[in-house]
Parts: C-alpha cells; structure tokens; sequence
C-alpha cells in the first residue's frame, strides 16, 4: 500500500471518530442541537449515546494502530528490498 493511502485512510478514520464521538458528546451535552446523520450516535437515548461516543473513539484509535503498524511494516519491507527490484 501507498504511504499516500495509509496517511488518507488514518486521516479519514480519526475525522470520522473524532466527529462520531467528542464532537457529538460536545454537542450532546453543551448545545441545543438535535441529533442529525452527522451525528448519529446523538440519536441514541441518554446513557447509550455516552456509551456509543466513547466505543466510537476507541475504535477509531484501535484502527488507526492497527494503519500505523500496517504502514510501519510496509517500511520496512521496502527497506529490505533491493534498490532495482519493483
């Protein structure tokens, strides 16, 4: 994989995790606002949509450990590899 795919794909991930969990939990518990798709987990009821918020940012951190340790490894590989093979 391209270093461009793994830094889009963790870039995509934490963008998503971050507005799915503490932005909702911001919105949910500073703002008015009503929960929209944006912001799904907000349509959960009280102590769920905490509890979602929270699962939706580990995950996000999960994944984007499991990118970094692909895009690591995949360094490596090339490291090893002769400079004329493809």
């Amino acid at each position: 994989m391209d270093e461009g795919w793994y830094r889009l794909g963790m870039l995509l991930v934490f963008i998503a995790g971050f507005w799915e969990g503490a932005a909702a939990l911001f919105f949910r518990l500073f703002t008015g606002k009503e929960p929209s798709p944006m912001i799904a987990v907000n349509y959960l009821p009280a102590p769920w949509c905490y509890v979602g918020a929270v699962a939706v940012v580990l995950v996000a951190f999960a994944v984007v450990a499991v990118l970094d340790t692909g895009h690591k490894k995949a360094l490596a590989r090339e490291e090893k590899e002769p400079q004329g093979a493809a």
